[in-house]
């Protein structure tokens, strides 16, 4: 895939998984502007329709759109599951024949699984790790430096499980973790990192919170489990319209300082503030749904 296809995928704000073993809403899931579209073999797909699934694949994706591909992704079964080795062979030959644009690996846990895959599935393919166990977290920093990963993902609801956690809507317990991940994030150079999901997807004020949350908290898209979710999270993500206008100010006031330290609103701007400003910029190219 291009590098085009790259910084597209590192500035998406959604992420709509869709089943594997359900063809016909592939083309769907990409029609309804999607940052990114991850087609599940792991959580969607009951285990006696796996190998199914994952032999339908490749037809399916060929009857997308070349433009369109660059938005695929696929969710393979974790390492130490029967599906995993056949997995990784199949997004082998799907990023080869550029069919997906790269791999999310649930239960991400060791380095070594992720430099593995990325020999798989090439240079130009990405990896998402998605961290959803304290082992997970631990080897954050390690996930986060290892080859061709794009952004980190958060498996919210896994994570609560493997721990014990009985989280309340506002999460208050999973702060520290989510911190943990925008800092590895940071440390490595990677995009801003990719939230879990809000399982009621009918209930838009919680959505809308946990939007929100995300925002504060330093991620940069969040992951969706119905098409519903799409605009209103791609949205939520996004710069306001103040926040453009406050942007375009400093980046006019930085280029009649000749690019050195200007003074916008009796507040000096320096080199981070136009870093930010260029930030807001760049994720307002990112087309709404």
């Amino acid at each position: 895939m291009s590098t085009a296809t790259h910084a597209a995928l590192a500035l998406a704000r959604t992420f709509l998984f869709v089943p594997a073993d359900r063809p016909e809403r592939h083309a769907r899931a990409l029609a309804t502007g999607a940052g990114g579209v991850i087609v599940d073999l792991e959580d969607a797909v009951a285990p006696d329709r796996k190998v199914a699934a994952r032999e339908q694949l490749r037809a399916s994706f060929a009857a997308l759109p070349a433009a369109e591909r660059g938005r695929l992704l696929v969710r393979i079964n974790a390492h130490g599951t029967p599906w995993h080795d056949s997995d990784r062979a199949l997004v082998g030959e799907l990023a080869a024949e550029r069919l997906i644009a790269g791999v999310v690996l649930p239960k991400a846990e060791r380095a070594a699984d992720l430099h593995q895959l990325a020999a798989d599935i090439g240079l130009k393919g990405l990896l998402v790790p998605l961290i959803e166990s304290a082992a997970g977290l631990e080897a954050a920093g390690e996930l986060a430096a290892a080859p061709q990963v794009l952004r980190l993902a958060f498996g919210n609801l896994d994570f609560q499980a493997d721990l014990g956690l009985a989280c309340d809507a506002d999460e208050a317990e999973l702060v520290p973790v989510r911190l943990a991940l925008v800092l590895a994030s940071r440390r490595a150079g990677l995009a801003a990192p990719i939230d879990g999901v809000t399982p009621d997807w009918r209930n838009a004020p919680r959505l809308a919170a946990d939007a929100a949350r995300a925002r504060r908290g330093g991620f940069g898209a969040k992951l969706c489990i119905h098409p519903d979710q799409v605009a209103p999270v791609h949205a939520a993500l996004g710069p306001s319209t103040d926040e453009l206008a406050w942007a375009r100010r400093v980046m006019e006031a930085t280029r009649a300082a000749g690019g050195g330290v200007a003074s916008l609103d009796g507040r000096m701007v320096d080199a981070p503030v136009v870093r930010l400003a260029e930030r807001l910029l760049a994720l307002d190219t990112q087309t709404a749904p």
